[in-house]
């Protein structure tokens, strides 16, 4: 029988699974063969995300006179040139063109795949997000691009060392960077620490960016600093190596996938507000997601640097790719291994709206459902009615959750009116998720805001306090910062000394991105000299709290008046 698997059971799991180690085969030294759950066995249709995947439309260039493993193969779809090895890139739709920024380093080169050192950032153009791509122009030096405009509309191209800046796509491109404060957060970090990052624009212009280690920072405008936010990354906690993460946003919630390197798989989270994420169950993706209409398979040797493709109301509507045919360490210059940019379709998620007013319970009798018509949907007409589902993502995932009872015209929109029996909603749920199949036997899903739920919130961030030694104790001071895009109530922040509380002070409102320092004093006797744990604690005072920790060194030689003055 199954049963229920929580978000705190998920990772217990995942972290048992770590600490027993995955099963693995080596291959070609690069990759494993991860060992799944076994619980992922019970997930139904479209419970995990890489159901999402459709196939690759005919673009008609389909072909085995061309370089690589993978053959047959669309060489419209994505882009890809006998000359040039690409990688990377994300797509924009801007003037009625699908515009993508990806980078390339020539096929021919001795350095083969590890040439992308030399690489040069390109803009390319299709009428489809599918392709084909043709390269317009050299921008300059990069690799891994990321694009994205600003609420002010400038666009900012940011790749592995720097960043450009322009007011349009065609340029032209000025060299400059980003920076990032840490704000005390880390000891040292690693010099590939802010590389490939991934952003995504909040509702008020400020923007979030996930790095390629899974910290969480806020700029507020994607222009000024970055700032570390999250005391430490908010992937799941197993052993490997991460990067390729994507961040991207929706009316309904914050997504984010991230690459399980070695085990050539990748996680799938869930956020309200970009910093509490809940981990979803079954792979994001895998190789052998390329697929064609025909039924023919792309058998590309690693996925990476996914990258999606949004529409007006954020909805991921494909994915790029960059995909090698081979080991990388085995693609050399002049051979017949190479790689490309690959885009594959996603199944959009419907829109849908809880009308119920009050916040849902397990006792909640009845759900109320609008799902809204669209362009090639009608939602009267092309759902199989009994096979949908509605509740929590625990549930639903896994085949269950409310069942519907009956429905209801609602001009081209329809109300769908579920039991509430079985919703499986607690405190850890932020969105509602709604899973079935069309008539056709396709896949059908749509997320949906909860009500009671805030979804935009002050967030609190402190750095690490100071302590200045006086004759009479301690003085302390912290930073707290608004990171939120409203402004706090009165928040409480709290340092503990070992465990020990030695002061406590109110947080005045803050704007968003305002800061203020807080000041208190605590008695000689209470902090011991020397190298010690420290904890801050800040409370938004809307379940919003951050705890951060570190080992500092608190100062002995107290501090004269004189000096003080």
């Amino acid at each position: 029988m199954n049963k229920r698997i929580s978000q705190a059971a998920l990772i217990g799991l995942i972290a048992c699974i770590s600490q027993e180690g995955w099963a693995a085969k080596k291959i070609k030294g690069q990759a494993v063969e991860r060992e799944r759950p076994a619980e992922w066995k019970n997930l139904v249709y479209g419970g995990r995300f890489m159901d999402r995947f459709e196939p690759m439309p005919d673009l008609g260039g389909m072909t085995s006179d061309t370089w690589g493993e993978v053959v047959p193969r669309d060489i419209n779809n994505g882009l890809e040139h006998a000359d040039w090895s690409y990688w990377g890139g994300n797509t924009l739709k801007r003037g009625g063109q699908y515009q993508l920024m990806v980078c390339r380093w020539p096929e021919n080169d001795p350095k083969g795949h590890f040439a992308y050192h030399e690489s040069i950032i390109v803009r390319a153009v299709s009428d489809s997000p599918f392709g084909p791509f043709t390269a317009q122009e050299e921008i300059g030096p990069g690799h891994n691009p990321t694009w994205y405009q600003t609420r002010s509309g400038k666009y900012v191209l940011y790749h592995t060392e720097g960043a450009y800046f322009a007011d349009q796509p065609e340029g032209p491109w000025v060299s400059s960077e980003l920076t990032y404060d840490t704000r005390g957060r880390l000891k040292k970090i690693s010099p590939n620490f802010l590389h490939n990052n991934t952003f995504a624009q909040r509702e008020d212009g400020s923007f979030a960016m996930v790095n390629r280690h899974g910290y969480v920072w806020f700029s507020q405008d994607g222009i000024s600093p970055y700032s570390l936010v999250t005391p430490a990354p908010v992937y799941p906690p197993v052993e490997g190596r991460y990067e390729d993460p994507v961040i991207w946003k929706t009316d309904v919630q914050y997504h984010l996938i991230v690459n399980d390197w070695y085990g050539r798989i990748a996680w799938y989270l869930r956020s309200p507000d970009g910093i509490r994420w809940k981990v979803e169950p079954g792979e994001a993706y895998q190789p052998g997601v390329a697929v064609h209409e025909t039924g023919g398979k792309e058998e590309w040797f690693k996925y990476e640097r996914i990258r999606v493709v949004q529409d007006e109301y954020g909805r991921a509507h494909a994915a790029n790719f960059a995909v090698i045919d081979y080991d990388k360490h085995g693609d050399m210059g002049n051979d017949n291994h190479s790689s490309k940019l690959i885009v594959i379709p996603l199944t959009r998620g419907r829109r849908i709206e809880v009308l119920n007013a009050e916040k849902i319970s397990a006792s909640t009798p009845i759900i109320r459902l609008k799902i809204k018509a669209e362009d090639g949907f009608n939602p009267h007409n092309d759902m199989d009615m009994e096979s949908l589902r509605f509740g929590a993502s625990d549930e639903v995932n896994f085949g269950r959750g409310s069942k519907l009872i009956k429905t209801e015209k609602d001009g081209e929109d329809l109300i769908l009116v579920f039991e509430g029996r079985g919703n499986g909603f607690t405190d850890e749920n932020f969105a509602g998720k709604l899973l079935g199949k069309t008539k056709e036997g396709k896949l059908l899903f749509g997320w949906s805001r909860l009500p009671g739920i805030a979804y935009i919130q002050p967030i609190l961030s402190a750095r690490m306090p100071e302590f200045t030694k006086t004759q009479e104790g301690y003085n302390l001071s912290v930073e707290v910062q608004n990171f939120g895009q409203v402004v706090s109530e009165n928040g409480r922040v709290e340092i503990l000394v070992e465990g020990v509380r030695v002061g406590a002070a109110v947080v005045p409102p803050l704007k968003p991105f305002e800061k203020t320092i807080v000041r208190m004093n605590t008695g000689a006797t209470q902090i011991q000299r020397g190298q010690q744990e420290v904890m801050v604690r800040t409370d938004s005072g809307n379940q919003q709290i951050e705890t951060l920790k570190r080992t500092i060194s608190i100062p002995s030689q107290a501090v004269s008046k004189k000096e003080r003055k």
